[in-house]
């Protein structure tokens, strides 16, 4: 297959890209970036041989509908991944209106160029999908007790998670209407290697490698269920090959922690690999919650488990460990 995957730059669009064309090596995929602050192309840069013979990429923000469509009929491809998108909830509150630009007529620009490119005297061209990567933070937040499951009503609530509910209401119009091939994905929160360091988990690295107090919102209380980016990647995969259109998959790995206790963690952790007596806790600041900060994430992870058989497999802590290797090894990367 010949894909287009956006955000290809980004976070969790860097390593799938390595992942997929890794583990699947008949396809080709074009990648589609604007290269925003949080697109570095150093990511993409570098690719091993067998990789980057396979890949191409384009600076193109997928709110251009005229060179979306172009990219289509230029490449004929098969299907889209969009990981594009504006991301970072306390930017959505100061400033929203990138966000609907981005992640509504973004996502709805590459549904449309889809559709017309496969939508042939009534059929869809075989086998072909787009798979939309959303965020459980579209249900909005729970208590102390429950789950998100996918029959959940949606309940954002962050201009972020607003923009990205309204992306799958969408896409799921775009199925009840068209008989559009999409499928959905919602996923807890990622980490791991390439992530922009405003994020929690990088941000936590950065600072205390370079000694710099970490800010923590309100009681550091809040809760998030964690997930290596690679057992993400391999969901989306999963899901892009195997699930069925129409349907709404959440991925998860119940490995719920609070704010404090993860940043805590992160410190133990780089004292025992860096033996550095500087990194401790009196680095931790609290500061004034944040509007609108959702208390708790916990995501039921069942059907893409039982109906398609995926699993996380990296053990928390060794995940952990090897991403804050990472970050030590690639400080050209995180600026």
């Amino acid at each position: 297959m010949r894909l287009i995957v956006t955000g290809i730059a980004g976070f969790i669009g860097t390593n799938f890209l390595r992942y997929y064309l890794e583990n699947n090596p008949c396809d080709e995929i074009i990648g589609l970036d604007c290269l925003t602050y949080a697109g570095n192309i150093k990511n993409i840069e570098n690719l091993q041989s067998n990789i980057s013979s396979r890949f191409t990429f384009i600076n193109c923000d997928i709110c251009d509908y005229d060179k979306v469509k172009k990219i289509f009929n230029e490449y004929d491809v098969d299907g889209v991944i969009n990981f594009a998108a504006e991301s970072h909830v306390d930017r959505s509150i100061d400033n929203p209106f990138q966000f609907l630009q981005t992640n509504i007529i973004g996502t709805t620009n590459l549904m449309m160029a889809s559709k017309e490119h496969w939508l042939y005297d009534g059929k869809y061209r075989e086998n072909s999908r787009f798979l939309q990567v959303s965020t459980d933070e579209v249900y909005g937040s729970l208590g102390t007790t429950g789950t998100f499951s996918e029959d959940m009503n949606l309940s954002p609530n962050s201009p972020y998670s607003a923009s990205k509910a309204s992306a799958d209401l969408l896409a799921h119009s775009f199925f009840s209407t068209y008989g559009f091939p999409v499928v959905i994905t919602r996923c807890s929160n990622n980490y791991g290697p390439y992530q922009h360091p405003e994020k929690l988990v990088p941000k936590t690295i950065v600072n205390l490698l370079n000694h710099d107090e970490i800010s923590i919102y309100g009681d550091g209380r809040n809760v998030r269920d964690w997930i290596h980016v690679t057992d993400h990647c391999k969901a989306i995969e999963c899901v892009f090959k195997n699930g069925k259109i129409g349907e709404v998959y959440n991925v998860g790995s119940e490995n719920e922690w609070s704010n404090i206790d993860l940043v805590k963690k992160i410190i133990h952790l780089l004292q025992d690999i860096t033996d550095d007596n500087c990194i401790n806790e009196k680095l931790i600041k609290y500061v004034k919650d944040r509007a609108g900060h959702d208390f708790r994430y916990s995501i039921d992870s069942s059907k893409i488990r039982q109906n398609l058989g995926w699993n996380p497999e990296l053990e928390f802590e060794d995940g952990l460990k090897q991403t804050i290797l990472w970050y030590i090894d690639n400080k050209n990367l995180t600026v």
